[in-house]
């Protein structure tokens, strides 16, 4: 296992997911992690995530000195070998010159981090201050035009740094570097798989859940029927699935749940009517995140009206991934800036009686797909497309109606059904329609109208931390514009999203 401190990095999941794609297992905790605590997990190595802080300002972000005594391998990226260097008797200054975008790299010694790599490779810099004296026992590995020290090594304690960061693919050979310091430096093996995920969470909620009864609120996405079986084959009868009708789904999910779960899986679901209650508290309401909140909030509500009625239920099971805790308020608690929170993160009340229990919270999606096909999902659920637990509130840009989310239901649907029938869908992250708080003049029957906007929005992106607008066929586009105006009553005119995240998010809300 290979420990990364959050050190407030937006890249801190991507390191995560490099390390896991060499099947090692891997974990973020913050700064305040002790050593001793970081002694009792025993990983195999440490990395240090870059940041945004300076190490001379005040209060910037830092880790047990002790660490350095655990006889732990260590890498620093960026901020992170920054950190090293002054924790270790070290200078850090601010540099002459910033150092953004790709630089190259000048490699001094082609062994340990560098072995198997050319003399000279391009990486990507982004920092504004630099390493000025060395610690002692360390020496120069590599620089760059601009900054002396791009990289930096003591190899006999085995510690590591990189200014610059291997793990975004604007650095060529990081995913080189990455594997020199698992397996040769920290001695790392290939046995994270999904295979060893369940049978390692199977173990684990067993333990934690004992004889006592699980809820989770089932959707019909990826994320909570995943969830789903995993419980199911953990504790089978122990599961009670919940399907809450909010009234805020697509078009034939309810049905479509119903028949999968219920008949095909065999699981225990209980199917519950809300949509007057959630409809009735968000009217009025345009601010998205108290359209989260109040969804999150009576998500629970009606979850522990329903638990009553079953005895010995202490747990709630959700289906957190990775990315819905770094955006809403950085991975457990570390320094990264919060971007948006999610009904199941950030909208959760602090007096919900029921226990919280995420199997998946250390997943990112595709590592969720992979797990689906070991559970036996068909392919048309494991590559459903992402859908907000929020649900169609939050691509209302405004309140949320009845008739306006009739509108959103019928255009969304003959998006997916266009998308679908080019062969796109499996190919796109997400492809959504957004019904927008504006009205334009449009001409119909030679009759003036006077109707709604519906945005349409394609990205495609890996993990959903960085996403790119889809290039879809004009053709396509036409196609899909022509049908909405045509078959959704209330709309007249429809418009393509084309920006990117960042610095946009996917949602719109």
């Amino acid at each position: 296992m290979i420990l990364i401190i959050d050190f407030g990095s937006q890249y801190n999941q991507l390191i995560a997911r490099r390390v896991r794609e060499h099947r090692v297992y891997c974990r973020i905790e913050p700064p305040r992690i002790s050593s001793a605590e970081i002694k009792a997990l025993s990983p195999d190595g440490i990395i240090l995530s870059g940041g945004p802080a300076s190490i001379y300002e005040e209060n910037s972000p830092r880790v047990d000195i002790e660490i350095f005594d655990l006889g732990i391998p260590i890498l620093g990226i960026c901020y992170g070998m920054q950190y090293m260097a002054d924790a270790l008797g070290g200078e850090v200054k601010r540099a002459k010159k910033r150092e953004y975008g790709l630089a190259e790299l000048r490699i001094k010694d082609a062994t340990g981090i560098f072995y198997g790599i050319e003399e000279k490779t391009k990486c990507w810099m982004s920092h504004g201050d630099t390493v000025s004296s060395l610690p002692r026992g360390f020496k120069v590995t590599a620089s760059t035009a601009g900054t002396g020290v791009a990289a930096t090594e003591n190899p006999a304690k085995r510690f590591y740094g990189l200014q610059f960061h291997p793990e975004v693919a604007h650095t060529p050979k990081g995913k080189t570097m990455l594997k020199n310091f698992l397996f040769a430096t920290c001695g790392c093996r290939k046995t994270w798989t999904m295979k060893s995920f369940i049978k390692e969470s199977i173990q684990e909620v067993r333990c934690l859940v004992g004889d006592k009864k699980v809820i989770l609120g089932l959707s019909g996405g990826v994320d909570s029927s995943v969830t789903a079986l995993l419980l199911h084959r953990a504790i089978g009868k122990q599961l009670t699935c919940i399907f809450i009708d909010n009234g805020l789904l697509r078009q034939g999910e309810t049905e479509q749940v119903k028949l999968l779960f219920k008949k095909y899986f065999k699981v225990n679901l209980r199917f519950v009517s809300a949509r007057r209650k959630f409809l009735n508290l968000l009217k009025g309401v345009v601010d998205p995140e108290k359209k989260r909140k109040i969804i999150g909030r009576t998500f629970i509500e009606v979850f522990e009206k329903e638990a009553r009625k079953l005895q010995g239920v202490e747990f709630l099971a959700q289906g957190t991934l990775y990315p819905d805790i770094i955006e809403s308020m950085s991975a457990f608690g570390g320094p990264s800036a919060v971007i948006k929170s999610h009904h199941n993160v950030g909208g959760l009340p602090k007096n919900m009686k029921l226990k919280l229990i995420e199997p998946l919270k250390h997943l990112f999606k595709d590592e969720v797909r992979v797990l689906g096909k070991e559970l036996g999902l068909s392919e048309g659920l494991i590559w459903r497309q992402p859908f907000p637990g929020p649900g169609l509130a939050v691509r209302i840009i405004s309140d949320v109606t009845q008739a306006r989310l009739s509108i959103l239901r019928k255009a969304d649907a003959i998006l997916i059904e266009e998308i679908k029938e080019n062969g796109l869908y499996k190919k796109l992250w997400q492809s959504f329609a957004v019904l927008l708080p504006l009205k334009s003049v449009g001409i119909m029957g030679d009759k003036r109208t006077y109707e709604y906007i519906a945005a349409i929005r394609a990205v495609t992106s890996a993990d959903a931390m960085t996403a790119d607008w889809a290039r879809l066929p004009h053709s396509l586009l036409g196609r899909i514009s022509n049908r909405i105006i045509n078959e959704v009553r209330g709309v007249n005119r429809v418009v393509y999203d084309i920006s990117s995240k960042p610095p946009s998010t996917i949602e719109w809300e």
